[in-house]
């Protein structure tokens, strides 16, 4: 069966902690897995890369990703393929699975990667959705896991826009970590009961927990881990100075991260505005790894990449070496 990686909860908390195991395992050897390789003297295997919404992060690190597994990875920029306009998803997906190993894609509606799955044989990957970032959240645990030793049993409060897709994969990447997840923000930004109730239910099995609270000062009270996202998404451009008197008491800036604990650390996705969701002071400080974060999504994604393709069975073509995926 071909495995997909399209919410944080398409990995179990085992198959999760295996994941990030194999990424800390390319961090420290990073041209030592060969992936996408082709058997010996041959051309090498295709990773689609599709962008529906400009990127930085997401492009260099999946491109650089897979060029260090030995693939090809093809850019398909906005307006570059008849997908979603001219041709179907479904029609889409099943002329590339043909042509290429892995489909990454990174789009608006959560719809249309549920689409492409259903009818691909090949992994797919989200990139980013309107409704979930997982990808975000694999190199933000590696983030934790690097400088706090583990996961499980710690807190990470985020604070912010607590509506949209970081809050998400927050809530439910982190206690399928087995963290103690708080998310804070104002009236009509809080995440929706679907996805609460989703992460209610898998902490029961990690000995994680969810609190969702309009209260700054609750969430960061004593927390380890302390992270935000922009206050203004893309499309959400004409709204910026309405959404900054909203979200002003959600900012993490330096007396937010004294109520925290000793020792936390500071996360952000990236892009940042500093003296919006986040001080310079803080992003700046010693208590910020969001470069380190930044950094491990490249390790993170090469982890999911080679992950998938083990799991669904694709590792090795018919006829080649040992399915390790590794450098002999």
């Amino acid at each position: 069966m071909t495995r997909h990686f399209l919410t944080d909860l398409d990995l179990s908390p085992a198959e999760q902690a295996e994941v990030l195991d194999l990424a800390a395992a390319m961090k420290a050897d990073r041209y030592g897995y060969r992936t996408y390789a082709g058997p010996q003297g041959t051309g090498s295997k295709t990773v689609a890369i599709i962008f529906d919404k400009t990127s930085t992060r997401t492009r260099v690190s999946f491109a650089a990703g897979v060029a260090d597994l030995g693939g090809n990875p093809l850019i398909i920029n906005p307006g570059e393929s008849q997908l979603g306009h001219k041709e179907s998803v479904a029609d889409t997906v099943r002329v590339l699975e043909r042509m290429v190993h892995t489909v990454v894609w990174r789009t608006y509606a959560q719809a249309g990667l549920a689409e492409m799955a259903r009818y691909s044989s090949v992994p797919v990957i989200n990139a980013l959705s309107d409704d979930y970032h997982p990808c975000q959240l694999l190199a933000d645990l590696l983030t934790v896991r690097e400088h706090h030793g583990r996961t499980a049993g710690l807190t990470l409060a985020y604070l912010g826009d607590a509506a949209n897709n970081m809050a998400n994969s927050y809530l439910l990447a982190g206690v399928t970590a087995g963290m103690h997840v708080r998310v804070a923000g104002p009236d009509g930004f809080l995440p929706g009961e679907t996805v609460v109730a989703a992460a209610r239910e898998r902490a029961q099995a990690t000995g994680g927990s969810v609190l969702v609270t309009t209260s700054a000062a609750d969430a960061l009270d004593g927390a380890d881990v302390l992270a935000t996202d922009t206050w203004v998404s893309m499309g959400q451009e004409d709204e910026k100075s309405d959404r900054a008197e909203v979200f002003r008491p959600y900012a993490i800036d330096e007396a937010a991260l004294a109520t925290a604990a000793p020792g936390a650390i500071v996360l952000h996705c990236l892009p940042a505005y500093r003296g919006q969701e986040i001080s310079a002071g803080v992003i700046d400080g010693p208590q910020s790894v969001v470069w380190d974060e930044a950094e491990n999504r490249l390790h993170a994604q090469k982890a999911i990449m080679h992950w998938l393709m083990d799991a669904s069975g694709l590792l090795a073509e018919p006829g080649e070496p040992s399915p390790s995926g590794r450098r002999a």
